[in-house]
């Protein structure tokens, strides 16, 4: 592949970034049918991560990311990945990857999301047909010379095992936070809302708990995320909000509920779809200790304070809009693919 110059593949990355804000009618109704496989894949959620992938597709930032890495094509590696389904599109950014490092992608797809990531591939094999040699798609891994594979607790412990023979990256369960300070913006609250109903709150960027000062006022909060509503409209996040709503009512739980979202208070991580936990603390250096013992589990943190975290910290509104450079579970995806070569 050593006549693939670095140049050619960021062109043509580029140009797939150009289409992706500019979907064809063949997109489209690609867009519009996805929820027929997934119901959780409505046209706007699908449209938000076909834009969301747009704009990390860029020149300017794929030269950026790059720059960091010693990329040696001589020898390709063959990559499994095993895909997640839970989001649109979730494991587009490992099979980007894969390929600008030089190596070969066999992807086995997620039964949940099997259209949209090979139509997307190729049409970036028709921009530039040199990458046809660096995809296959199989239902059952052989043959590769390491994995990334994306899933549950409990496949992870499957893929720890069946994997450990081969160099690998791992990823289960992760939920993401909210530090609020009570000295957040209606604006900011009201991004926050984006961080917690992105996608119908399914990703591990999603928010599932808020580390609140001692006494904190969730109205601003409330009154903020009003427009979002509208999730209600959704059966499967209505069906979830009733049946969360019924079991705190039955078991006497305190929380708040607007109408579409209930908050309770929980020392627990992963709240459940259309519930968002809280946890009170007395000084922010609590806040800190809570984070540091989590850290394993959380994905970033969403807050305005202005504090070093162990974790990635994003601000509001911004958790589901990662940069090339901003690896799942922070394990540099980059510097292991360039260190199997």
């Amino acid at each position: 592949m050593s006549n693939f110059s670095k140049e050619k593949k960021i062109i043509a990355i580029n140009e797939l970034g150009n289409f992706l804000s500019n979907p064809n009618d063949a997109l489209q109704a690609l867009i519009e049918s996805a929820r027929n496989k997934n119901a959780w894949f409505t046209t706007d959620e699908v449209s938000k991560a076909i834009k969301a992938n747009a704009q990390m597709l860029n020149a300017d930032d794929v030269n950026r990311w790059l720059s960091k890495y010693q990329i040696n094509e001589t020898n390709p590696k063959k990559i499994g990945l095993i895909l997640a389904g839970n989001l649109p599109m979730v494991g587009f950014h490992d099979i980007i990857a894969v390929l600008l490092s030089g190596n070969i992608a066999l992807i086995k797809l997620s039964s949940q999301d099997d259209n949209l990531i090979p139509f997307i591939l190729n049409k970036l094999i028709e921009i530039e047909p040199l990458f046809k040699k660096q995809v296959e798609y199989v239902e059952r891994l052989e043959n590769f010379d390491a994995v990334i594979a994306t899933g549950s607790n409990n496949s992870s412990r499957y893929f720890d095992y069946y994997f450990s023979k081969v160099p690998n990256i791992i990823r289960k369960n992760r939920n993401s936070i909210a530090l609020l300070t009570g000295k957040e913006t209606r604006e900011e609250l009201a991004l926050l809302g984006k961080d917690i109903f992105d996608y119908y709150g399914l990703g591990c960027r999603n928010v599932s708990k808020f580390l609140v000062p001692k006494d904190y006022n969730f109205v601003p909060f409330f009154e903020s995320i009003e427009p979002f509503n509208p999730i209600l409209n959704h059966h499967k996040y209505l069906n979830n909000y009733d049946y969360n709503k019924s079991i705190y009512l039955i078991n006497k739980n305190k929380h708040f509920d607007n109408g579409f979202l209930l908050v309770t208070e929980s020392d627990q991580l992963t709240s459940p779809l259309s519930a968002v936990f809280y946890q009170e603390y007395e000084t922010i250096n609590e806040a800190l200790d809570y984070i540091n013992t989590q850290k394993e589990n959380i994905q970033v943190v969403v807050t305005n304070a202005n504090i070093d975290l162990p974790t990635a910290k994003v601000r509001f509104g911004d958790s589901q809009n990662p940069k090339l450079w901003d690896y799942a579970d922070g394990v540099d995806t980059m510097s292991f693919l360039t260190a199997l070569n």
